[in-house]
């Protein structure tokens, strides 16, 4: 089901920024997160980005994101690539979550801009490096400024893009019309983090797309993906086009990791939809949204049990 990995697309075409499950009293649930990443493997995703923004990476401690990591290396072994987040305000902190991730035996790691502490350009670019200096494994950079307060300009990914364990960058800008540019200066592999832009960013030269909505929609998207390589652009539109209500009800409201355990939940992959504050669960009328956009997209039965 998985796409190779290669050069221009370092960690495969389709990643889902994994949900942490939990338990009811809200411990992380390690096999339910293994059986997750296995289900997400076999539904053609090429990767696994685990302790992001989705992952609750906010609310979880090392230890949590050392033992979560190891569930899924070891569940999903060389199927796909395991990423895990090393995103921090501080640097020596980020770069101490790097190195525990590659003890733990990621693949990759996802490095997001600081946030909140807005610093300049080439504070930036010193945080990166830090980070990309700390191991050797492969680094995928994170641009969301709604989040992070910053964006990383073309002369940071200029000068960042020339250290050889910086690969790729999961853009979240929602600047399509600057990929191609970006691209072209940088070399970088140029990854979709916004789920309803996967065939814009595909039609502009991107890899692929770190998602969301691949927790449900996975199997889509690696055929959209597909098809639009083999040239068949109107088929990739066309199966593309079945994701829409999924994304919108997923990515909406901006609740990503609300919205992902509650169709985690629906679709029968975990048996609560429990969250970390200062998240907490999905109401009652968010569900009654995913299950609708879930049947909707042909990834649930209208006849399965609500939960």
């Amino acid at each position: 089901m998985t796409l190779p990995a290669t050069p221009a697309r370092p960690f495969g075409a389709v990643l889902t920024a994994m949900v942490s499950p939990m338990t009811d009293t809200g411990k992380l649930d390690l096999d339910a997160a293994a059986r997750l990443a296995v289900r997400l493997v076999d539904e053609g995703n090429d990767g696994i980005v685990l302790s992001g923004t989705t992952g609750e990476a906010s609310a979880t401690h090392t230890p949590e994101k050392v033992d979560l990591l190891r569930a899924v290396v070891d569940a999903v072994g060389d199927r796909a690539a395991v990423l895990s987040g090393a995103g921090s305000n501080d640097t020596a902190h980020a770069v101490r979550m790097a190195e525990h991730a590659a003890e733990a035996g990621a693949d990759g790691l996802l490095v997001v801009s600081p946030y909140y502490s807005r610093p300049t350009q080439e504070g930036l670019a010193q945080h990166f490096e830090a980070v990309a200096d700390a191991t050797d494994l492969p680094v995928m950079l994170y641009d969301v400024p709604a989040r992070t307060a910053v964006r990383i300009l073309p002369e940071t990914y200029v000068r960042v893009a020339a250290h050889p364990r910086i690969v790729a960058t999961k853009d979240a800008s929602g600047d399509v019309a600057a990929v191609p540019a970006l691209r072209a200066l940088t070399g970088l592999a140029w990854y979709s983090g916004d789920d309803s832009l996967l065939l814009p960013f595909l039609a502009h030269g991107g890899a692929g797309i770190v998602s969301v909505s691949a927790h449900a929609v996975g199997r889509a998207f690696a055929e959209t993906v597909r098809r639009f390589d083999a040239g068949d652009h109107a088929g990739a539109l066309e199966v593309f086009s079945t994701t829409l209500p999924v994304i919108a009800a997923m990515n909406g409201a901006g609740a990503q990791a609300v919205m992902a355990k509650t169709a985690v939940e629906a679709l029968g992959l975990h048996t609560n939809r429990a969250m970390r504050l200062p998240n907490v669960e999905a109401t009652a009328d968010d569900v009654a949204l995913v299950r609708s956009a879930l049947i909707a997209s042909g990834v649930l039965d209208a006849a399965a049990t609500p939960q």
